[in-house]
């Protein structure tokens, strides 16, 4: 089981925790989850949730894949190709609905550009493995 740390010293208005501790096992570094479909197409032009949507759902394959599921996620990071702090909300939203409780220690960028044409989200994590791959 994953154990999120929360500080008694930090803000603690922040919706994640602060660190995360894994116990014994494989460790999965996942590359970054896109909003790609089965044929390879971004999905969602110009459309943060739909993209971000997507992109956990993606995230998720590939965590099951590894053995691993959202819940045993130490830290992830959120990609937002836009300069728009409501279009990074937007994205957190999603994934941190995604997560529910489990809240762990996260950073939300924006960014300049993404590796698809029309991409605006990617998600990487590091995660626990907790079933054989």
């Amino acid at each position: 089981m994953i154990n999120l740390i929360r500080s008694g010293s930090l803000f603690s208005g922040v919706p994640y925790a602060y660190a995360a501790v894994a116990p014994r096992g494989a460790l999965v570094f996942t590359a970054g989850a896109c909003p790609l479909d089965d044929r390879g197409e971004v999905v969602g032009p110009g459309d943060v949730r739909a993209q971000a949507s997507l992109a956990v759902a993606n995230l998720a394959t590939a965590l099951a894949e590894a053995g691993a599921t959202l819940a045993d996620v130490l830290k992830t990071t959120v990609f937002v190709a836009s300069a728009e702090r409501a279009d990074l909300v937007a994205a957190w939203d999603v994934v941190s609905a995604a997560f529910g409780e489990h809240d762990a220690p996260s950073t939300l960028l924006g960014v300049a550009v993404l590796g698809y044409p029309g991409q605006l989200v990617e998600i990487e994590a590091v995660a626990v493995a907790v079933a054989a791959g």
